[in-house]
């Protein structure tokens, strides 16, 4: 018979302390789309392999799909929710918008949840730089150039001291 222990898991989430109740192998991906109602998070593979359920831990791109819930206790966790709370989620949000960048939804949020990342640790980064950092999340509705000119447009309108890409 399968171990049903159950443990209090509390951690940061998007800027605000949570607990939840569950088994601490449970995986951080089921902790947030079905514990915690947060769906933005998608499961594209549940191998980690297409990064559609990447989430920031402490700072770092992780794939949800891989961390045991247990893995994030006392950490801060940071969802695609969580980006708007942030210049740099909302600019790669209205750049995705206005340039493209989204086709099924699917892999949208692990690239913008990578992005983010990128963009905070580069202020400007190079076209290879971008998809360096978007290597691990795969998209096959596109070929990835309108997703690349998206973050460019969105790290250049926040070089501007903007949000909203240009036209």
């Amino acid at each position: 018979m399968p171990n049903r222990e159950r443990t209090d898991i509390a951690f940061e989430l998007n800027g605000r302390s949570v607990e939840v109740a569950c088994h601490p192998l449970t995986r951080l991906l089921d902790v947030l789309r079905v514990n915690l109602g947060l769906t933005g998070t998608k499961e594209g593979c549940g191998e980690g392999e297409c990064g559609a359920c990447s989430v920031i831990v402490d700072g770092a791109v992780v794939n949800s799909c891989l961390v045991p819930a247990a893995q994030v206790v006392g950490c801060r966790v940071e969802t695609v929710e969580g980006l708007v709370a942030h210049r740099e989620g909302r600019a790669l949000q209205a750049a995705f918008i206005a340039h493209g960048g989204a086709q099924c939804g699917i892999c949208t949020p692990g690239m913008l949840v990578a992005a983010t990342c990128l963009l905070r640790r580069r202020d400007r980064p190079t076209p290879a730089e971008i998809r360096e950092q978007l290597a691990g999340n795969l998209c096959r509705c596109t070929g990835y150039v309108r997703i690349v000119e998206s973050v460019d447009a969105a790290a250049v309108a926040l070089v501007d001291g903007r949000e909203e890409p240009s036209s």
